[in-house]
C-alpha cells in the first residue's frame, strides 16, 4: 500500500459555490472512508489559494484519481484544478514507509 495525498485548489469564489455540493460531497468522502481508501480530508484555508487535501491509502493513484473526478466539488466549480501526488510516509504511526 502507498499514501496518495489529493491537492485540491479552491476557485476564488468556493465558499459560495460549496453550500450547495457539500452534502453530495461529504457522502462520497464517507463512503470513500468506508471501504478503507480515504484516511483523512479537509480544507486549508489560508492558503493562498485556498486548497484542500485528501489523503488516500491504495496501491495506486487511481483510487483518488476516480474520487476527483467523481466529486461534485471537481463537477461545479468548487476545485478550479487538482493533482494526485505520492506521498512517501516515513514517520508516525500510520507511516506506510519503514526507514
Amino acid at each position: 500500500m502507498k499514501h496518495f495525498l489529493l491537492i485540491y485548489d479552491y476557485a476564488a469564489d468556493w465558499m459560495d459555490k460549496r453550500g450547495a455540493v457539500r452534502p453530495a460531497h461529504l457522502e462520497l468522502a464517507r463512503a470513500s472512508v468506508a471501504r478503507g481508501e480515504l484516511q483523512l480530508g479537509g480544507a486549508v484555508p489560508s492558503g493562498d489559494p485556498a486548497f484542500g487535501l485528501l489523503l488516500f491509502k491504495s496501491e495506486t493513484p487511481q483510487i483518488a484519481e476516480d474520487f476527483a473526478r467523481a466529486d461534485p466539488y471537481v463537477g461545479q466549480g468548487v476545485v478550479a484544478k487538482w493533482r494526485v501526488c505520492e506521498w512517501i510516509t516515513v514517520v508516525g504511526e500510520g507511516a506506510l514507509t519503514k526507514v
